[in-house]
């Protein structure tokens, strides 16, 4: 099996709802950190799994649309999804995954740090 991977960043605020008492339901911001993970058991036929450029320009757009935003506002954390690490990773995963996939590649992996000492993943079963 192969994998990819890019890094990339952005930043926006968030205020965590349902966690009484604590900090994180102030609002706050960060500067997230992303990683994609994209595996497959072939490369194609110019030995690539998947386009570097590729990659980072179809992440850079669902980046975008999170970037200096308040995320408590922005569709689908402002009602459907309470805007944790562990829902943007799924957010991003979901969003990646309707342009990179194919019968050979999958986005399986996305890993959000909200700093340099936490994250969060979410993580699909890759079947080919």
């Amino acid at each position: 099996m192969y994998e990819v991977m890019i890094e990339t960043e952005f930043s926006s605020a968030h205020a965590l709802r349902g966690v009484d008492g604590e900090l994180c339901e102030n609002m706050h911001g960060h500067n997230w950190k992303i990683e994609i993970y994209v595996c497959g058991p072939q490369l194609n036929e110019i030995g690539l799994l998947v386009d570097f450029v590729e990659l980072s320009n179809t992440t850079k757009r669902v980046v975008e649309y999170l970037d200096h935003k308040v995320l408590n506002e922005t569709p689908p954390f402002d009602r459907l999804l309470n805007p944790s690490a562990e829902n943007v990773a799924r957010y991003i995963l979901g969003q990646l995954s309707t342009s990179i996939d194919n019968q050979c590649r999958r986005v399986y992996k996305v890993r959000v740090w909200e700093s340099s000492r936490c994250s969060a993943t979410y993580q699909v079963d890759v079947q080919f």
